[in-house]
């Protein structure tokens, strides 16, 4: 899952895109809103982490034009600003949740858990497809109630193709989800990632099939 941080406090930024990283997420960052509404322009995020406070363009124009774009991804408001006009303004543009700084750390976390689980799935934290389940909160999953032991990739593979069940997943929407933007992507290692998953999946009838030209599909083996 892709998440973009639009922060220009260096620090808190580098500190975000961390945590959010061991959590397995994909992160890139913006440090002003004219970086952010180009980007927001051509790539699209599970998730949208906004400051109000930027340069060059504020976080209520960046929103603003991101929903007149036609826009869905979800988007988290983090500001020192925490008056209501602000909040009210914030969620009348269209954004999803409102944090105000300084915040504790989980509870960020927990929000962004929620509002990505929101914007997938309609709201389910748990996935299932015949006899395999995805829980998204917990990132785990399970075969038969077995836990599989998946990668941190592999389990992003598996995310998106249940995500996307019953429709052909392409590689390049699987590695616009794994990777981040300037993160470079071996030639075979969506095929590498693929591989590994359908080996351990098959034993359980849940079959990745290879679409030609096309990409993957998830389906249940009769």
């Amino acid at each position: 899952m892709r998440i973009l941080i639009v922060e220009d406090d260096p620090v808190l930024s580098d500190g975000l895109q961390n945590s959010l990283r061991r959590s397995d997420f994909a992160v890139d960052a913006a440090h002003d809103g004219e970086a952010a509404n180009n980007i927001l322009t051509t790539q699209i995020y599970d998730l949208v982490i906004l400051d109000l406070g930027l340069p060059r363009l504020d976080g209520f124009e960046v929103l603003r034009r991101l929903r007149h774009r036609g826009g869905t991804s979800p988007v988290l408001i983090l500001t020192a600003r925490d008056a209501v006009a602000d909040r009210v303004k914030g969620l009348d543009l269209g954004a999803d949740d409102y944090l105000s700084k300084p915040f504790d750390l989980p509870e960020l976390e927990a929000r962004v858990r929620a509002l990505i689980r929101r914007g997938q799935s309609g709201g389910s934290a748990l996935l299932t497809h015949g006899p395999l389940a995805l829980d998204l909160a917990g990132h785990r999953a399970t075969l038969d109630g077995t836990p599989l032991e998946l990668s941190s990739r592999e389990l992003g593979v598996l995310e998106v193709l249940m995500l996307r069940s019953g429709r052909v997943v392409n590689k390049e929407q699987l590695a616009a989800q794994l990777y981040e933007h300037d993160e470079e992507v071996g030639a075979n290692a969506i095929e590498v990632y693929v591989h590994r998953l359908r080996k351990k999946l098959e034993r359980a009838g849940v079959v990745i099939r290879t679409i030609r030209g096309l990409g993957y599909l998830l389906e249940k083996r009769p």
